[in-house]
């Protein structure tokens, strides 16, 4: 038994003023139903990928997705959490209550709401995605916690300034034509690769192009089995999905290895009995840049500490051999937690249906999604192949 996108929607990621996570999430459900072609009543389960941590007041969400449609009302619905790979822990639980036919059809919202917080409280909301007795004071949030593995990275191998400001120029590139995205600016590698006012250094040698966006936004699927799917529109299935959950401590880790990232990524290679040759792009958490050139070498493109390679050959270019975060990824796309992993899925949904416009790579035929909480502690990796 197969699990099978048949249905997605995606809202714009960025600063929605006027919205709640109550609307963002009932805005996102209703159209993927609608975009599904399915009959709402014949959804058996929903669930709601929401990390919150103190960014929304309303910690008990998962009953919003019912107000999306009456017919939803007494669905076993869950609320999933696990940092920023929230969005992904909730498509892999939707596919277990496939397997277990525990569930036909299944509905998964993924919703953050970060941008109403201010940034002393964003950061710290953000740390408690780390193991606070390592980093629970640390000043720069998050990007300190990046900023200390860039540095590590650094010493084991020299400097790499040169191929995160690369990685990042490609990322903004690839956002300008995505309609979703929060950045939509194509910076350049001069702009990124050099400090100034506008790109100030802000962890250790992350500047602020290193750093993923403060964003909100909602994204959605919906995910059946194969005998619901036979009558989809679309169809797009998931060859795998695998889960690696590594220690939370960095202490207890080779914290520039990326050792989950790696197990996820050969579980899933394996399990789907392809090579990383067979596929045709990857969307990967750049939640920060050297987070990217890291997860070169974990998923196997390249060989330990050098990852610039890959990056300075051009191979993971838009036009490249193995096209990298072609949607802009984290970098431009934004990073409302809890939507993350919802969106890498429907954004390499919309490739593999040739329906991701100016974003489209050519020929896609088999897509991969890496979608990691925390530094490497979470480690999702899905891969998506349209059988219809």
């Amino acid at each position: 038994m197969s699990a099978n996108i048949i249905g997605w929607a995606h809202l714009p990621f960025g600063k929605h003023e006027n919205e709640t996570v109550e609307s963002l999430v009932v805005r996102a459900a209703s159209e993927a139903i609608a975009h599904a072609g399915v009959d709402p009543a014949a959804v058996d389960e929903i669930f709601l990928g929401h990390f919150n941590a103190g960014f929304s007041a309303q910690d008990f969400t998962a009953s919003f997705v019912l107000q999306a449609n009456p017919a939803f009302r007494f669905k076993p619905t869950t609320r999933l959490e696990n940092a920023c790979a929230t969005g992904s822990a909730a498509v892999h639980t939707a596919i277990r209550a496939l397997e277990s036919k525990r569930a036909r059809c299944t509905l998964v919202v993924g919703v953050e709401q970060m941008t109403k917080t201010p940034p002393v409280e964003i950061g710290r909301n953000l740390l408690k995605a780390s193991y606070l007795p390592e980093d629970g004071d640390n000043p720069n949030g998050f990007a300190g916690i990046f900023g200390k593995i860039a540095e590590a990275y650094f010493q084991k191998y020299g400097d790499q300034s040169d191929a995160l400001a690369m990685i990042a120029a490609k990322n903004h590139k690839n956002g300008v034509n995505n309609p979703y995205a929060q950045m939509r600016k194509d910076l350049g590698y001069a702009f990124c690769r050099e400090e100034s006012d506008r790109n100030p250094f802000v962890a250790g040698p992350l500047k602020r192009t290193d750093c993923s966006l403060v964003s909100d936004g909602a994204a959605a699927l919906v995910i059946a089995d194969d005998d619901f799917a036979s009558t989809a529109q679309r169809v797009v299935t998931f060859r795998t999905a695998q889960h690696a959950q590594d220690f939370l401590p960095r202490a207890h880790r080779d914290i520039i290895a990326f050792e989950g990232c790696g197990v996820a990524w050969k579980r899933a290679l394996a399990d789907a009995e392809i090579s990383l040759n067979d596929l045709s792009f990857v969307e990967t958490h750049d939640c920060f840049t050297i987070a990217e050139l890291i997860e070169y070498e974990a998923m196997g493109l390249a060989a330990p500490g050098r990852g610039a390679d890959v990056v300075r050959s051009g191979v993971t270019q838009a036009d490249g051999k193995l096209p990298v975060n072609p949607s802009g990824g984290l970098k431009a796309k934004g990073h409302p937690i809890g939507a993350t992993g919802v969106s890498m899925h429907v954004l390499t949904a919309m490739q593999l249906c040739n329906d991701a416009g100016g974003i489209q790579v050519k020929d896609a035929k088999l897509g991969g999604v890496f979608n990691m909480g925390g530094a490497a502690v979470a480690n999702y990796v899905s891969i998506l192949e349209r059988v219809k």
